[in-house]
């Protein structure tokens, strides 16, 4: 590892603190590469679950470090937790965001970590190991990839714009699968093209960097939503639920849309 994490204290400001973060998540990231590549079969629920920990645990043992950069803040690692956060700073981390991709030899996989305060995101680092690329944002200083600003895309009509969902949750409610279902098929009917795959914090890093307009979720988690929100948002997009109303973590849907399309985007999903 070429970069090492310094301690810092509690004075210390969120911008260095984003940098100490990016350090640790790019090394979980390291370390997560080097168990990428052979697709394995699984026999058993079981066998897949142990071979998805195993992955989180690996990337864990250096994301723990963070809990030196910031003493009292709490820690989340489980990924599927939802809803609000207690009061104070946290640490919500998914160590292998994608996680079943990375084990099927697909490369759309990520290690994120972000700080929350007072159950709103003020620092994230998305780091994608396959090609280098991290994606950084911080309250009120804009959403970075590898350096250069982000901004959400121009467009201003839903018919030419590419838009994303992603599965809420393994063993979701039947009434919120035919939910997806249901919105997934308003959005081919007034979308240019729909793109349907996990992990939810790519498809956010995409609406960040301008490559697709908008995404939309039902149900989901904080760690696959609040890393995306904070991109989107210091990118210049528009976060909302589905019917277009502020979005917290205890909301039960989430759209992330260039301004320009997003009150578009609220009438499909609500028809």
């Amino acid at each position: 590892m070429s970069e090492t994490l310094q301690t810092t204290d509690l004075t210390a400001s969120d911008a260095d603190l984003l940098g100490q973060t990016a350090i640790a998540v790019r090394a979980a990231g390291s370390a997560l590469r080097e168990r990428f590549g052979e697709v394995v079969r699984y026999q058993t629920r079981d066998e897949l679950t142990h071979a998805l920990a195993a992955n989180d645990d690996t990337a864990l043992d250096i994301l723990r470090q963070l809990t030196r950069l910031r003493p009292d803040a709490g820690w989340v690692e489980d990924e599927l937790d939802g809803g609000a956060l207690p009061s104070g700073e946290w640490w919500v981390v998914d160590p292998a965001e994608g996680n079943v991709n990375h084990l099927h030899a697909l490369p759309e996989w990520a290690v994120t970590a972000t700080l929350v305060r007072e159950n709103r995101p003020v620092l994230t680092v998305v780091h994608l190991p396959l090609t280098g690329e991290t994606y950084t944002a911080l309250t009120g200083a804009g959403a970075h990839l590898d350096g250069r600003p982000l901004r959400v895309s121009h467009t201003a009509d839903l018919a030419l714009g590419i838009v994303a969902t992603s599965q809420a949750r393994p063993d979701e409610d039947e009434k919120v699968v035919r939910r997806v279902g249901s919105s997934i098929t308003a959005m081919l009917l007034d979308a240019l093209v729909v793109r349907t795959a996990v992990p939810a914090t790519l498809h956010l890093a995409n609406v960040a960097a301008g490559r697709i307009d908008a995404f939309w979720q039902y149900s989901g988690a904080r760690a696959d939503l609040l890393p995306g929100a904070l991109l989107v948002t210091e990118a210049g997009g528009r976060i909302s639920d589905a019917e277009g109303r502020p979005w917290t973590p205890q909301s039960e849907s989430f759209l992330a849309a260039a301004p320009g399309i997003h009150a578009e985007a609220v009438a499909t999903l609500s028809r």
